[in-house]
């Protein structure tokens, strides 16, 4: 008879890690750093700039566990993702500018997912259906944009996304609906079918 062992949960790691096994917040921060860094990219719209906002973000938060500061029980994938936000919005304000809804195609913030095995026909149309709705992504206003990013790619609640841009659910909701409807409109106006 097998036993199946249950997988390690983020506060046990987090526990190891205070315990001194610094390979547990290796393997914590393997288990959701797709989430971050996409995240990430698709906030900064800078590939490069993202990998520093993302060590930045992982410095931060192993300097947080570190020093005993850590209180988010059971809830590390939002509070990391709390951080990666306020670190983008620091760095917004540090350069005294707001975020740019742009197009650019030299970054491919869907480089960073992980596509579906299949045969290359199937792959290619997966891909150009991505950057369909990247570019499109581009065109919603800012809040809009993030709130889908944050529930699309990062998978966070409406709860969790109202936290992190401090405004209350039904407006993170509303913003989602209406990102949505944008999304449906543009796809309609370019009859682009996903």
């Amino acid at each position: 008879m097998q036993t199946t062992t249950l997988p390690v949960s983020d506060q046990q790691l987090i526990s190891q890690y205070t315990g001194g096994k610094d390979d547990a917040l290796i393997e914590l921060f393997q288990r959701h750093k797709n989430k971050l860094f996409t995240s990430i990219v698709l906030l900064i719209k800078d590939q490069y700039l993202a990998e520093d906002i993302f060590q930045d973000t992982f410095i931060k938060i192993m300097d947080t566990i570190r020093a005993g500061r850590y209180t988010e029980k059971g809830k590390f994938l939002p509070w990391a993702m709390r951080i990666a936000h306020n670190l983008c919005v620091d760095h917004f304000r540090r350069i005294k500018r707001t975020p740019m809804v742009r197009t650019s195609d030299d970054k491919d913030i869907f480089n960073v997912l992980r596509f579906a095995e299949g045969h290359a026909e199937e792959r290619m149309i997966l891909r150009q259906s991505h950057d369909r709705v990247r570019q499109m992504l581009d065109l919603l206003p800012e809040e809009q944009r993030e709130v889908i990013i944050m529930r699309h790619y990062a998978e966070l609640s409406f709860k969790e996304i109202a936290d992190l841009t401090h405004v209350s659910i039904n407006t993170a909701l509303g913003r989602m609906r209406y990102g949505l409807i944008n999304l449906r409109k543009m796809m309609a106006e370019k009859q682009i079918c996903l």
